[in-house]
């Protein structure tokens, strides 16, 4: 089968639920890797339906091909340097080694320098753009800097005002637009995000079998107020919202004709106030369900019923850690008895097999907090009687979050970390991330506009390593430790709240301290204020 075909194939079997009026600003929406994974992203399907509701903006889809081939989009089969605007919806960094290909595939230039008037102005959106855009400062021409329900819409305003006019005044003009950083004209740039999701619908709405998690996705909440010190989004997305349940019942029952399993998406669905209600009515709607995450200690026996009753085998926890000092440490908020509930919740429910995720090499964590990990799950494992599954990924420190200056763990200590598991976990499976993929991770989280030259000519996360170590970068400076007097590269963006405030949340959590969830009237990180 040709790709043509098969993009031809994959767009019969689906149901566009948008109506695309058409426009003189072709806008290409890419997520940059394969059509399973993309079209498993909700950020995609809401912003697809935004951009083809604009006036004027005709918006198609594209994904990582794949094989080796110049890049088309589902609608037309048109090619990416066809668009005036080309939009990347980034979530994680090794993506952005799909992006320097798409580009590549698409004879765009790679460079934002390079650029003329008649080629495409790239724009990149989603967590890894709203939390750092420095190491694609040099590729991509605008940086969309929190939620695209608030800042696409002033975005397209702006595009289409300055069509005909030279690239880089265009690209002044956006720079001026609330929530857009340009790198060519750098300046403070403010996170924008929804305050009331009951006016943005957030759901499926091209309905395919082809995805990733064949469901019918539906956003219940955004953002989290919990306070892991770990937690990239928990602080990029704050505050935590939530859909009214008399609006979630409208989309469950728009999703009905469907007969799809609905897939329930926030930062921890458990915590949503109705949980019990929404799970009841789900259910009484002849319909299954599945959901994103939920909290040990807000789980209920009603949403582990609802689960089991849509067919779930197993059910996932998250403890993070295993130690009471690293539960400080991280302020995850849930106890040993916490975890040993949700697990009885299960087996109450009928379920036998367990999934857990841990970290390691977290800030002041030592290898006897990885042995408590090895002690809890065993004493899991004997209290289930089922089966116990353990993936376990290097810690990863994110910018904006009270760990940004901390240094990764480094290979030595990672890899007798796992070993430690491994040797006291015989007879538990356990699946664990490459210590090498993490190390590139970390990385490009906190990089600067020096990694652009570097991934400018990198495809794959071999290619960055061979070329990172070529250009004879400092790897203590990316994976060390980073000063509190010095700057970080993401300082041109500003989520809300300030860096004392994270500096005081870090040096809480060397002290063990805790910190609690957000609160109505609450002034803390300045987010509300």
């Amino acid at each position: 089968m040709t790709y043509e075909s098969m993009l031809r194939a994959r767009l019969a079997g689906e149901t566009n639920l948008v109506a695309r009026t058409g426009g003189r600003l072709k806008f290409a929406l890419v997520y940059p890797n394969l059509y399973r994974v993309g079209m498993s992203n909700l950020g995609v399907h809401i912003i697809y339906a935004l951009l083809n509701s604009s006036t004027g903006v005709m918006c198609e889809r594209f994904f990582l091909p794949e094989i080796d081939t110049q890049p088309l989009s589902m609608e037309t089969l048109s090619p990416l340097n066809r668009f005036q605007v080309v939009g990347f919806a980034v979530s994680f960094e090794p993506d952005y080694f799909n992006v320097v290909k798409m580009l590549r595939l698409s004879k765009i230039p790679l460079l934002s320098t390079k650029r003329t008037d008649f080629d495409p102005i790239i724009v990149a959106g989603g967590c890894c753009a709203t939390f750092n855009p420095a190491p694609l400062s040099k590729i991509v021409d605008a940086f969309v800097v929190g939620e695209g329900e608030e800042i696409l819409p002033p975005l397209i305003d702006a595009l289409l005002a300055t069509e005909g006019l030279p690239r880089l005044k265009r690209l002044e003009i956006l720079s001026q637009v609330e929530g857009v950083y340009v790198p060519a004209f750098p300046k403070k740039t403010s996170r924008r995000w929804v305050k009331n999701l009951d006016l943005q619908p957030a759901h499926t709405t091209i309905v395919t079998d082809d995805a990733e998690f064949d469901m019918y996705l539906i956003e219940t909440a955004r953002g989290c107020g919990r306070h892991c010190r770990f937690c990239m989004a928990g602080y990029c997305f704050r505050k935590p919202r939530n859909r009214s349940l008399d609006v979630l019942k409208a989309e469950i029952r728009d999703a009905k004709p469907f007969g799809k399993k609905l897939g329930l998406m926030g930062a921890a669905i458990s915590d949503y106030p109705q949980i019990d209600a929404l799970c009841d009515f789900i259910l009484g709607e002849g319909l299954t369900m599945s959901v994103a995450s939920f909290r040990a200690d807000s789980v209920t026996q009603t949403l582990v019923d609802a689960l089991v009753a849509s067919g779930q085998k197993t059910l996932t926890i998250a403890p993070e850690v295993g130690s009471d000092k690293m539960r400080a440490v991280v302020n995850k908020g849930i106890t040993e008895a916490h975890v040993f509930n949700a697990v009885e919740l299960g087996l109450r429910a009928g379920i036998k097999n367990f999934r857990l995720y841990f970290m390691v090499g977290l800030p002041f964590e030592e290898l006897s907090d990885v042995a408590a990990i090895a002690d809890l799950t065993l004493r899991l494992k004997k209290f289930s009687g089922g089966r116990l599954t353990l993936s376990v990924n290097p810690f990863v420190p994110k910018p904006f979050t009270p760990f940004q200056r901390v240094p990764f763990a480094g290979k030595k200590y990672l890899d007798a970390a796992i070993k430690l598991l491994r040797k006291n976990l015989r007879g538990v499976d356990m699946i664990s991330e490459s210590v090498r993929s993490a190390t590139v991770q970390a990385i490009l989280s906190r990089g600067d506009e020096k990694l652009s030259d570097v991934l400018a000519i990198s495809e794959t996360e071999a290619d960055f390593r061979r070329n990172f170590k070529s250009a004879a970068l400092d790897e203590n400076f990316y994976l060390g430790a980073r000063s509190f007097d010095l700057p970080l590269p993401w300082d041109v963006l500003d989520q809300g709240f300030t860096d004392s405030y994270l500096v005081d949340e870090f040096n809480r959590a060397r002290e063990l301290k805790s910190t609690v969830r957000c609160f109505d009237g609450c002034r803390r990180c300045g987010v509300c204020s």
